[in-house]
């Protein structure tokens, strides 16, 4: 559903919600959300083994306190819990308390029959005991899965002195960045000159930033370069992603996908991959798709270009140590990322990739991270799917969500209640899968080792023979176009989108 500019400016402090990472040092970012869809799904047959047609108030574990809309959003519609101001949604730290939330029905297409009760999935929740990993990679082994793959590294450690400490940007003095460094100097990329924005207080304390259609800051107005990959290209086709991993969770969730065979894309956080390396490996090994999401997952457009090419390094290189290949997507922490971000990280072979976004002020975005501290209750993300899914089921084109495995509460709302529920919508199914498989590639196309060049040029190069960076020079690998569509827009969407972006104002805080 496409709604105007003015219907979306209306409803603004309704859908924008905190996206936080205080325990990790990152600061608060805020970025759009989800409208209502324009009606919703129809009810169908549910999933084998799960619990159909949930119709769920909010106390049990078969019970969402949500509302849904049937039409579509317009000026003074809101989907707030009662007691709860726009203000609280939109931008203050104030907690949504679950006990605030009224019992409001929404139907779901099924439930996970184990499924953590909702009532119970709050912030400062008891902590439920993990589970084991589904299984155990072994040292030496082939992914056969990956033609031409190297055999799994033998890990009995990471030497902590060999990194960069972690949750903070890496430090830009060392040998293997400054050795980056160059690299991305002997590619002839010409990176933009735009200054790091601030990364506190948001689009309103950036509004030079926000207004320049040519930086195609996604955080201020949701620009991107056709070299992003926002979307899957088939209807009904679900890219699914997981943020900020490998946690003390995420084995919960991998034993779901493995229960319902689905196959996700992890966007991996390289300080978290030096403690919980061996889920990383289960999961490369489980043919679950590994991408860089940053060494300490700050927002890259408030750093300098060493530190940024140190954060997409640093956490490239831990990867390629614990799996023996490197990734060739990546996804900027909060969405952060304009054209000085991309080509810092298309010339380090780094696709970007984002989640779905349908207006400057709607994303395809649960907001389930927020569960844990606070600022959205489940009862809301849930509410957030839903909108999601009727969406989703009215485009001509796949999709890309927002989710994340870092805190527990995230991995139970998607086990027991997001998960099912897709798998539980029949008609038409979706075909859930990781980014790669929706792009209509193999898996091997995911990895810089194993990628086949001919026929998924790698990224750099693409990036350069469309235009999206320069070249001085005779670069690596790469000729120059002669033009600078880094840095100028396509223009007039470009524009609209950076001032809708500016128009969010004080509605919006950078980590």
């Amino acid at each position: 559903m496409r709604l105007s500019t003015n219907t979306l400016l209306a409803v603004l402090p309704v859908f924008v919600a905190a996206h936080a990472d205080h325990h990790l040092h990152a600061r608060a970012q805020q970025h759009a959300r989800q409208v209502p869809a324009a009606a919703p799904p129809p009810p169908v047959a549910s999933a084998a083994g799960s619990s159909s047609q949930a119709n769920v108030v909010g106390t049990t574990s078969s019970q969402v306190a949500a509302s849904q809309s049937s039409s579509p959003a317009v000026a003074g519609t809101s989907t707030l819990p009662a007691g709860s101001s726009a203000a609280s949604v939109a931008g203050t730290t104030s907690s949504v308390s679950s006990a605030a939330v009224p019992s409001l029905t929404v139907q779901l297409q099924a439930t996970n029959p184990t499924a953590v009760p909702l009532a119970s999935i709050i912030p400062g929740q008891v902590s439920a005991a993990t589970h084991p990993l589904p299984s155990t990679a072994v040292a030496g082994s082939v992914p056969t899965f990956l033609s031409n793959a190297p055999p799994l590294p033998t890990i009995t450690g990471l030497l902590a002195a060999n990194y960069p400490p972690p949750d903070r940007p890496a430090p830009t003095d060392s040998p293997e960045v400054q050795q980056w460094i160059k690299e991305v100097q002997d590619t002839g990329v010409v990176i933009p000159q735009f200054s790091p924005t601030n990364g506190i207080g948001g689009c309103a304390n950036n509004t030079a930033a926000a207004s320049d259609a040519s930086r195609c800051w996604w955080t201020c107005g949701g620009c991107t370069r056709s070299t992003d990959i926002t979307e899957c290209p088939t209807a009904m086709d679900w890219g699914l992603t997981y943020d900020d991993g490998p946690a003390f969770y995420t084995p919960n969730l991998l034993e779901y996908l493995d229960q319902e065979q689905l196959k996700a894309t992890f966007f991996v956080v390289g300080s978290r991959v030096f403690y919980n390396w061996n889920m990383l490996q289960s999961q490369y090994m489980g043919q679950h798709q590994i991408a860089v999401h940053t060494w300490s997952h700050f927002p890259l457009t408030s750093l300098t270009n060493e530190q940024i090419i140190a954060e997409l390094g640093w956490s490239r290189k831990i990867i390629k140590d614990v799996l023996g290949v490197t990734p060739n997507m990546m996804r900027p922490p909060y969405g952060d990322i304009d054209d000085r971000v991309r080509a810092i990280s298309l010339a380090m072979g780094l696709t970007p990739v984002m989640w779905t976004r349908i207006s400057p002020l709607a994303t395809f975005d649960t907001d389930d991270f927020n569960i844990a501290n606070g600022q959205t209750s489940v009862q809301q993300v849930i509410q957030n799917w839903e909108n999601i899914i009727g969406n989703a089921t009215t485009r001509n084109s796949g999709f890309i969500v927002l989710e994340h495995d870092l805190f527990e509460q995230s991995v139970e709302v998607a086990t027991g209640y997001i998960l099912p529920d897709a798998l539980g919508h029949k008609n038409p199914p979706f075909k859930i899968q990781p980014v790669i498989h929706c792009l209509n590639k193999d898996m091997t196309d995911a990895y810089i080792e194993t990628n086949n060049n001919k026929t998924n040029p790698p990224a750099f190069q693409a990036a350069v023979s469309a235009g999206i960076v320069t070249v001085t020079g005779t670069a690596a690998g790469a000729k120059s176009t002669g033009k600078s569509a880094a840095v100028t827009s396509k223009s007039t969407a470009g524009s609209l989108w950076s001032l809708a972006g500016l128009a969010l104002g004080g509605l919006m805080t950078l980590p």
